[in-house]
C-alpha cells in the first residue's frame, strides 16, 4: 500500500493562502515532529517532519517517510522529501526521493513565483523516463512539506472555513479546510486540547479517491498538528498518524 501519497495528501490538505491574517504565536520555530502511522490496528511505519530556519529568508522542510512491520513485506516505502520555502512558506523548490516498492523516482518542482509558473520534472531511476509539465500557479503557492507549517500560521475559527491553493506539482487546486469542534485527544496517556479540522482534498478535489481527512491542531500558541486521520473506503479504511515526538530547537 503506497502509504506516502495518503500521508502527503494531508500535508497538502493544510497550505495556507498568503493573505490570511497570522496568528501572533511563537511559531515559527526549528523543531522535529516525529509521528506513529496506524493502519488495520497495527503500526505500518513512521514519519519525520523536520523545520529549520538556515537564513533570516528561508525556511527548509524534510519529511522523511518509511514503511514498518507488515507493510514494510508487503509494499516497501523508504521516501525522502525536502523544500525550500520563504518565510511565508510560499516554496521555491521541493526534492522527492521516492523508493516504493520496485520503483525509485525523482520528482522536483521548481517555484517562479514572479512569474507565477510550476516546473515539474519527474524521473524514474530505474528505466530512466522522464516526464515534465508546467502549470500557471497562484502569487503564492505551497509545496506539500511547507503546507502544515503555513496552515499553523493562521486562525480560522470555529465554524469557519478557509478556501487555499494546493498543488502537488501535477494539479493545483483551491481546497477547503474547515475548522469544526474543539477535542481533547489523549495519545499515549498524555492529553491534548485541540481544534478538528476537515480538509476536503478527495472526492475529485486534488485526489480522486473517495475519503474525508481529519487534522487535530492543539489549540494554543504552538498549533502543533498532534493527529491526522485519512476515513477512506474499502479496501483501505482508516489510516491514522499520532504524535509520537516533538523536539524544539
Amino acid at each position: 500500500m503506497k502509504i506516502k501519497h495518503f500521508v502527503l495528501s494531508c500535508l497538502a490538505a493544510l497550505a495556507s493562502a498568503q493573505q490570511q491574517p497570522y496568528n501572533a504565536s511563537r511559531f515559527p520555530y526549528s523543531e522535529k515532529l516525529s509521528y506513529r502511522i496506524e493502519w488495520r490496528l497495527v503500526t505500518a511505519g513512521t514519519a519525520t517532519v523536520q523545520l529549520s530556519h538556515p537564513s533570516p529568508d528561508d525556511w527548509h522542510l524534510d519529511l522523511d517517510l518509511q514503511s514498518a512491520g507488515m507493510v514494510n513485506r508487503l509494499y516497501r516505502v523508504l521516501d525522502k522529501y525536502r523544500a525550500v520555502t520563504n518565510d511565508h512558506f510560499c516554496a521555491s523548490t521541493s526534492v522527492l526521493d521516492a523508493q516504493e516498492g520496485n520503483r525509485h523516482r525523482l520528482t522536483q518542482l521548481t517555484f517562479d513565483n514572479s512569474r507565477h509558473k510550476l516546473q515539474y520534472d519527474e524521473r524514474d531511476l530505474i528505466t530512466q523516463a522522464t516526464v515534465k509539465r508546467v502549470l500557471d500557479i497562484a502569487p503564492c503557492t505551497h509545496d506539500i512539506a511547507g503546507a502544515l507549517a503555513a496552515m499553523r500560521l493562521v486562525e480560522v475559527g470555529l465554524g469557519k472555513s478557509a478556501t487555499l491553493p494546493v498543488t502537488d506539482g501535477k494539479k493545483i487546486v483551491n481546497a477547503r479546510i474547515d475548522a469544526q469542534s474543539r477535542e481533547d485527544v489523549t495519545i499515549v496517556a498524555k492529553t491534548y486540547h485541540t481544534i478538528r479540522y476537515e480538509a476536503f482534498l478527495f472526492d475529485n478535489v486534488l485526489y480522486k479517491r473517495k475519503g474525508r481527512l481529519f487534522i487535530w491542531l492543539t489549540d494554543d500558541a504552538d498549533r502543533t498538528p498532534v493527529q491526522l486521520r485519512f476515513q477512506l473506503g474499502f479496501p483501505i479504511g482508516t489510516i491514522s498518524l499520532a504524535l509520537d515526538k516533538q523536539q524544539k530547537r
